[in-house]
């Protein structure tokens, strides 16, 4: 895949590409958003959205002013009762607004080649697949199977906390590309979760790590809740080299024409090493 243009959105400006790793303070402070906020998704609201954004914290709250190392501590939680307690009530709900639903789409498009073999990762209700883009398969891994078998996109599905147990339950180069939506601030071990993910991609397989400004902050880890949103681009870009063999890392705030006042969307893409990447979907 080619990374000069890893991402385009006809008709509007698009977001702002480049490497977190490198060019981090200087998007930082070109960003509107200072800081995570704290919503909540009501569970037995079906269709619904999450409740407001709540205050942002300052730029200057976090502890985290440099990363890695990560520590143990970086990944403890509010609650930290078994996760299969908290998601055994399915939850059908959007947990972004349709602008972001959207983007994440356009994401999807612009960087999965037609007719892929895709693993939603942690996956929901919804995947936001965009209707006009073919894959060969869209299998998800979640919590909730209530909240799987009533995604109209998935195919296959399987259950696990990966919490728990980070090992993926698929083969070697199984998938040309892994997404995960709005999910990565729950994960209390995300080096060995990305290093499975690695595992199981084609090389050259595309991993997308999609977020906006809204969690569950009970069950969020620390160094995302005390983070600001830009800052979590480079926090994902960093997993992302700790795990290694993943090349191309980019990230950037995907849809900077309609956030705000609607909500953002963030991305964090990198390709498995070792290979040529697949050819890059066409937008």
């Amino acid at each position: 895949m080619d990374g000069s243009n890893p991402c385009r959105h006809s008709g509007s400006r698009g977001p702002s590409w480049y490497n977190p790793r490198t060019d981090f303070r200087r998007h930082a402070r070109q960003g509107k958003y200072a800081g995570p906020t704290n919503a909540i998704s009501p569970p037995n609201n079906q269709g619904s959205r999450e409740i407001p954004p709540g205050p942002r914290r300052p730029l200057t709250s976090s502890p985290f002013l440099q990363f890695p190392p990560f520590l143990p501590e970086y990944f403890g939680r509010e609650d930290e009762s078994d996760d299969s307690n908290f998601y055994v009530q399915p939850r059908l709900v959007v947990h972004i607004d349709d602008g972001a639903i959207a983007a994440v789409g356009n994401v999807f498009r612009s960087m999965i080649p037609p007719d892929a073999a895709v693993l939603d990762l942690m996956s929901s209700w919804r995947s936001h697949w965009p209707a006009d883009h073919p894959r060969a398969r869209l299998a998800g891994l979640g919590m909730n199977a209530v909240e799987m078998q009533e995604n109209p996109d998935l195919d296959d599905y399987l259950i696990q906390d990966i919490n728990k147990d980070p090992v993926l339950p698929y083969e070697d180069d199984t998938f040309d590309a892994v997404v995960i939506t709005v999910s990565v601030q729950y994960l209390t071990s995300p080096i060995e979760v990305f290093q499975q993910v690695n595992r199981i991609l084609k090389p050259g397989g595309v991993f997308i790590v999609t977020f906006s400004n809204r969690m569950f902050p009970t069950k969020a880890v620390k160094i995302w809740r005390y983070t600001t949103d830009w800052r979590h681009i480079d926090l994902v870009a960093a997993y992302l080299e700790e795990a290694g063999d993943y090349e191309e890392i980019r990230g950037g705030f995907v849809n900077p024409d309609a956030s705000p006042p609607g909500d953002p969307l963030f991305a964090v893409v990198a390709n498995k090493a070792s290979g040529k990447a697949p050819n890059q979907a066409s937008g």
